[in-house]
């Protein structure tokens, strides 16, 4: 399994872009960051603060500089950078294959990931990091145990996790662990059960089969326009009742390669059209060409995806 700090070497890397962060919005319950490429979701830290000195100063500034503080250990630091991420990565979103998920009918609407794997998760022992209004309602069907930093009744401390997760068949694993740094570890505990990373701070990447994970539940933005209010006006899991629905994909070798592949030629589309764009340019002109910064942006991403191609194919062919 890859080291804590290439998953947020990797993160940072996807979103080096030089466009400026349009909006940043940070609700109660989620934080939500805007730019040219769309908006992006990260939950927001439960303990509230007066005390954040960089207020009021985050719209214009780089989307690269603001995704690096997903690093960050300050908690609404580390939300901004994620949702940030999210933002840069939102163009490239889920691959087609995704399978959408419409509203639930047997669990409540933001539990549609568990609704989806009901069939597969009877009688099995399932462990559940993050506690998701009305997940109580699970155990109906499995042998539930749900993890959370601040204890429901119910639910055990996250400390836990060492015991837990090493004995589930399935765990269902909150994207937010990826901004609060417990992700790394809590994925090598659960490296032994069928994985899902899920919710709206779930990026989409398919590299993130090399720390264990084998299937992705993220978001799919409806309706930017509903979600910025929603996220504005506190909602939670309102955002499931219109603005935003969740898709799954499994994160299969061959899906892998075909999605890295498709993004490889998307990027590669665009870098095309920048190189003849500066080749125009300097025809007529001697100082720097303006899209420099996005050109290079556009090249450094795409040696990201080579090398993860690269790594999937050699691995699936012995090489």
């Amino acid at each position: 399994m890859p080291s804590p700090v290439e998953l947020y070497q990797l993160l940072i890397g996807y979103a080096a872009v030089p466009e400026p962060v349009e909006e940043v919005l940070i609700g109660p319950v989620w934080t939500l960051c805007r730019t040219a490429r769309g908006v992006g979701l990260a939950m927001s830290p439960t303990t509230p603060t007066r005390t954040l000195t960089w207020s009021g100063t985050l719209s214009g500034r780089p989307v690269a500089e603001l995704a690096a503080w997903v690093r960050d250990w300050e908690p609404y630091a580390a939300a901004v950078g994620m949702a940030t991420i999210n933002a840069a990565l939102a163009e490239l979103a889920a691959p087609p294959t995704a399978v959408p998920l419409e509203t639930a009918t047997v669990l409540p609407a933001n539990l549609a990931v568990f609704e989806h794997f009901l069939p597969e998760l009877a009688g099995r022992r399932v462990a559940v990091v993050g506690h998701y209004p009305g997940i109580e309602a699970l155990s109906a069907h499995c042998r539930l145990t749900v993890l959370e930093r601040q204890p429901e009744p119910g639910d055990l401390p996250d400390a836990a996790c060492e015991y837990v997760l090493p004995e589930a068949d399935w765990v269902f694993l909150t994207a937010s662990a990826i901004t609060n740094k417990t992700f790394p570890r809590l994925a090598e505990l659960a490296k032994g059960a069928r994985t899902v990373l899920m919710g709206p701070t779930t990026p989409w990447l398919p590299e993130l089969a090399a720390w264990g994970i084998d299937i992705l539940a993220g978001i799919e933005v409806l309706d930017p326009v509903a979600l910025r209010q929603t996220v504005a006006e506190g909602g939670g899991v309102r955002i499931f009742q219109g603005p935003v629905r969740y898709r799954i994909a499994a994160l299969d070798a061959a899906l892998r390669l075909t999605w890295l592949k498709d993004r490889i030629a998307a990027l590669f589309a665009e870098k095309e059209k920048l190189d003849r764009a500066m080749e125009t340019w300097y025809l007529t002109r001697r100082e720097r060409f303006p899209d420099w910064a996005r050109l290079e942006s556009v090249r450094d991403r795409l040696s990201l995806l080579d090398t993860a191609y690269k790594a999937l194919w050699d691995a699936q062919h012995g090489a």
